[in-house]
């Protein structure tokens, strides 16, 4: 068999190895360094995201913040100028009522200072003599110093005596005058006690008999919504409570069918016999019209013609 024999060099792949392994060290340094750089550059490129990330934020919450203070201070400026508005319409407001006020006040001063004179003339008029003693003669009375009041004589002696004889007349003249309304005083009382006893019955009753007793109905409005209230008022004195209540259910039945029970012929007479009492009258003129109002006010709906 034959043989053969070959002789192979190795030292060119050798050395084409060795070059191979020092690429292959210098490839990995490179890696190395690559990686180095790429996790450098990550860093820089993650710090950079997050800085620009952080400034994003921050841009976005300031422009909001901005944005809901300039939508503040708007609503806070129409508001204010709203409050203001209100305010100076308050202050015109006020005042206007306080010159209202004044002037309905000013209006109703004038209307009342008329009502109490003329209340006072009517109160007066119903004792004429009693408001005469008590503001002539009681103040002359209570004044006499000052009317009495001495005088120094500048006269011969022997007009001494005709002057006090003089003042002497006229303190005897004022007496007379306190004196004759003293006895006019005494007279009407003594008038009047007499027209009331006869009116007045001491004797009692122990029987069943007819009375006349005065009632006083009023009705009236008790709020601003126009609620109407009655009132009867009667003697609390010298009749049971049963009889009270009774007058009061009578009356009270009666003035509710008042409507229905009214006669425009019987209203008719009425109305011509108050003319005449108005027209007679020696009251003024605005109390004439004020008292036809109130009559006329409560005439019979069913009478259009009697105006």
């Amino acid at each position: 068999m034959s043989t053969f024999n070959y002789h192979i060099d190795t030292k060119p792949l050798a050395e084409e190895m060795g070059n191979v392994s020092k690429n292959v060290t210098l490839a990995t340094g490179a890696m190395v360094s690559l990686q180095t750089a790429v996790v450098a550059a990550e860093e820089r490129a993650t710090e950079e995201v997050c800085d620009k990330v952080t400034r994003g934020f921050y841009s976005l919450i300031r422009s909001q913040i901005s944005q809901k203070l300039a939508k503040y201070k708007s609503d806070f400026e129409s508001k204010r100028m709203l409050l203001s508005h209100q305010k100076r319409a308050l202050v015109n407001i006020q005042k206007r009522m306080e010159r209202d006020y004044n002037m309905i006040s000013s209006r109703y001063n004038k209307l009342f200072s008329a009502l109490n004179m003329n209340l006072q003339t009517r109160i007066f008029e119903l004792d004429k003599p009693i408001i005469e003693f008590s503001y002539k003669d009681i103040g002359k009375i209570s004044n006499r110093s000052k009317y009495l009041t001495a005088t120094i004589p500048v006269t011969q002696i022997e007009s001494v005596s005709q002057s006090q004889k003089i003042v002497a007349s006229g303190i005897k003249q004022q007496g007379m005058n306190v004196i004759n309304s003293i006895k006019g005083f005494i007279s009407q009382m003594s008038e009047q006690d007499a027209i009331t006893r006869e009116i007045l019955v001491n004797d009692s009753i122990n029987r069943s008999s007819e009375a006349y007793l005065p009632v006083v109905l009023c009705e009236y409005k008790s709020d601003a919504f126009g609620k109407l209230n009655i009132d009867i008022i009667s003697p609390d004195y010298a009749i049971p409570e049963s009889a009270r209540t009774l007058i009061y259910e009578r009356m009270h039945d009666e003035f509710v069918n008042i409507e229905n029970n009214r006669d425009p012929q019987n209203w008719h007479e009425v109305k011509n016999e108050f003319n005449k009492l108005i027209s007679n009258s020696k009251k003024p003129q605005r109390v004439k019209e004020i008292a036809l109002t109130l009559f006329y006010a409560d005439k019979p709906q069913s009478d259009n013609s009697l105006l």
